[in-house]
């Protein structure tokens, strides 16, 4: 059963634009190598404030992501995206 996803990402606003790049491929590819399909992804909000401090960080960048997948992979893919330094904060939440 494939279900459809959203993940918003906070990202450090302190990234190049050759950094970004490079960090949106690795979320993008993530899903990717764990049986999911992109529908859309693109940056949602350029340095943005955040409400409060996120490790010492007063904005950040949002990046959202469209995509399908099957609900094993959702943890694998929160896992995954833990170990990334550049991801401030991560939602992962199912579409209708």
């Amino acid at each position: 059963m494939i279900n459809n996803y959203e993940a918003m990402f906070i990202l450090q606003p302190n990234l190049s634009e050759a950094q970004g790049k490079e960090v949106f491929a690795q979320l993008d590819e993530a899903i990717i190598k764990n049986e999911g399909q992109i529908v859309t992804s693109g940056i949602w909000s350029e340095k943005r404030k955040l409400g409060h401090p996120i490790r010492k960080f007063q904005e950040g960048f949002y990046y959202l992501i469209t995509f399908k997948a099957k609900p094993s992979a959702i943890l694998k893919l929160r896992q995954i995206y833990k170990l990334n330094e550049n991801i401030l904060r991560i939602l992962i939440t199912s579409a209708a």
